[in-house]
Order: C-alpha cells, then sequence, then structure tokens
C-alpha cells in the first residue's frame, strides 16, 4: 500500500494488467488488509481501470475502515512495497 489519495487508497501490486492478474493481486491485498478470506472481497467496479471499487463482507464498516488505517500506519515511507513494481500497476482503491 502506497497511502491515501483523495478519498482513496492507492496500493501498488507486482502483477500485470492482463487477464485480471492485477486485479486478483488488489483482491489479495484488500483481503489480507481487511482479515478477510478473498472470497469476502468482491471487485464491483473498475475492472478494466486504474480506479477500482471493492465490497468487503464480513466486516462493519468502521472495522474495515480501522483496518485500513492501521495498514497505513504500518506501510513504508516513501511507497517502496518491497517487491518490483510497474508504474502502470497502481490502483486507487475507494474507502468505501
Amino acid at each position: 500500500m502506497v497511502g491515501r489519495h483523495g478519498d482513496a487508497l492507492k496500493v501498488k501490486v507486482a502483477a500485470p494488467p492482463e487477464q485480471g492478474r492485477a486485479n486478483d493481486a488488489c483482491v489479495a491485498l484488500v483481503a489480507q488488509i481487511a482479515g478477510v478470506k478473498p472470497a469476502a472481497v468482491e471487485l464491483v467496479s473498475g475492472a478494466s481501470s486504474r480506479s477500482k471499487r471493492f465490497k468487503v463482507t464480513g466486516l462493519e464498516p468502521d472495522e474495515l475502515g480501522a483496518a485500513l488505517d492501521r495498514a497505513l500506519e504500518d506501510a513504508p515511507l516513501g511507497g517502496s512495497t518491497g517487491g518490483n513494481t510497474r508504474p502502470d500497476t497502481n490502483r486507487s482503491v475507494p474507502r468505501r
């Protein structure tokens, strides 16, 4: 996770935006941050866009907000994800 981008979160994934791989990586990242299984995260819009919206089931909105805040606090400074990333795989993940 890189940080906030307006009312969204900016994330980087190493997966290429081909055949849904970057979308799957974003789903996995959101699930990890939220502490839920990937099946509880649904990409509801933006499948072919850099801006995406996800629905997370099994958590109250304030629980998800707290999980996102914790992840932002733990994010490395400078936006490094510790892995290989490509500039075209940045994704904005709206908070709600």
